[in-house]
């Protein structure tokens, strides 16, 4: 089976295929070849995003192994307590795995990177820079923490968009009901008096005439809208366009731009600070921007490598707001740079909140607004001919 693999060659970010039998073996090629691998997939896959994904907890391994390397025990015997209680089998495989190349003579880091379902790129690299001091623990407080704020921003997106979802959810589906169902047996009835209808309702009433004659049809062709939709949406290059549509939409493209940006800022600087080079960080904390922002952080990456100040190359490729640009210099003049990315992931996060609540607070009463007008249109329509019937036999 072919893989596609990205990873970092040299501080270069490279693309290949190779021939192997899972995506361990895959990963463990790439490196044999000198490469530091960022992600493996599938060749040739559809897009969808029905494979199962790993179900090891990251968030609670990390902090259970961290408490018990702070009680004394060695990594090993953390390890070992920690595959001891495990009770899903697939955590277990993986421990285990880890452990049988610890024995081996593997360092942590490369008996982790066995693994890149479940330990991601950054995991690798921020165990690998502390094996460098042999600070292990505070990288991996370090690294809970970064995920603990990166959840905590996510969970209030999550949360600001359940409600409007449902909103839409079910007005949709209120107006299915009725265009589906209640539709056509009012076309029964105004079979006869269609010329003498208003022209909108007319209009539904055809509509409601072609469901109740084409049905099956009907259904059959709503289901493969629906699923050509979700497979479009699968597409990296349809998602890419619906993103640059929305970036494009006033008032709303600046914030898309900064939390994205927010979210860049706060995982370079844990690169940082664990003693990951700058450049290096910029390219494994690439992937968390869209295509446009990718290839301007690769020309400043490039800038960077030639020796011009972070925030200059920053500034020019455009990935910086007014305060990061700012915040950056002070990073370069104090040596503090990784504490100066966090700072500004921090302000940031802060504005996105505000921002969210505030579109939110807007938003809700303007979507039921306007689902309630749908709703209302379609219902008024199909009573509408009643009483233009009714006046007409007077």
């Amino acid at each position: 089976m072919q893989f596609e693999i990205r990873a970092l060659e040299a501080d270069q970010r490279v693309n290949l295929r190779l021939e192997a039998a899972d995506p361990v073996d895959a990963a463990d090629q790439a490196r044999l070849q000198g490469m530091t691998v960022l992600d493996v997939r599938p060749a040739g896959h559809l897009g969808f995003s029905f494979s199962r994904r790993s179900r090891f907890p990251l968030g609670l391994f990390s902090r259970e192994l961290l408490a018990l390397l702070n009680s004394g025990l060695s990594l090993v015997e953390a390890l070992q307590t920690l595959d001891e209680k495990e009770a899903k089998p697939e955590a277990r495989k993986i421990l285990g795995g880890v452990l049988k190349h610890l024995y081996e003579g593997e360092s942590f880091s490369a008996a982790i990177s066995h693994f890149p379902e479940a330990f991601p790129p950054l995991y690798v690299a921020t165990v690998r820079a502390a094996e460098r001091t042999s600070d292990l623990p505070q990288a991996l407080s370090r690294y809970v923490a970064y995920q603990e704020q990166v959840e905590q921003v996510r969970k209030k997106m999550l949360s600001a968009s359940i409600y409007p979802i449902l909103l839409m959810v079910v007005g949709g589906l209120v107006a299915l009901f009725l265009l589906g169902f209640v539709t056509p047996r009012f076309a029964s009835i105004y079979a006869d008096n269609l010329d003498r209808l208003p022209w909108a309702s007319r209009v539904l009433m055809q509509w409601g005439g072609f469901v109740e004659a084409h049905a099956v049809n009907a259904g059959l062709l709503f289901l493969v809208l629906l699923g050509s939709a979700a497979y479009a949406l699968s597409r990296p290059a349809a998602r890419a366009w619906l993103a640059r549509q929305l970036w494009r939409l006033p008032g709303l493209g600046e914030p898309l731009r900064v939390f994205q940006l927010t979210r860049f800022y706060r995982t370079v600087g844990m690169l940082l600070s664990g003693g990951i080079p700058m450049v290096t960080a910029l390219e494994m904390a690439g992937g968390l921007l869209q295509p446009e922002l990718r290839l301007r952080l690769a020309s400043a990456a490039a800038t960077i490598r030639e020796g011009q100040p972070v925030s200059q190359a920053m500034e020019r490729a455009g990935l910086v707001t007014p305060v990061a640009l700012r915040m950056l210099r002070v990073g370069e003049k104090s040596g503090r740079m990784g504490d100066m990315m966090e700072a500004i992931a921090t302000f940031h996060e802060e504005e996105t909140s505000r921002f969210v609540e505030w579109f939110t607070r807007l938003f809700e009463p303007i979507l039921m607004a306007l689902i309630g007008l749908v709703i209302g249109i379609i219902v008024v329509m199909l009573y509408l001919p009643i009483f233009e019937l009714a006046g007409s036999l007077e």
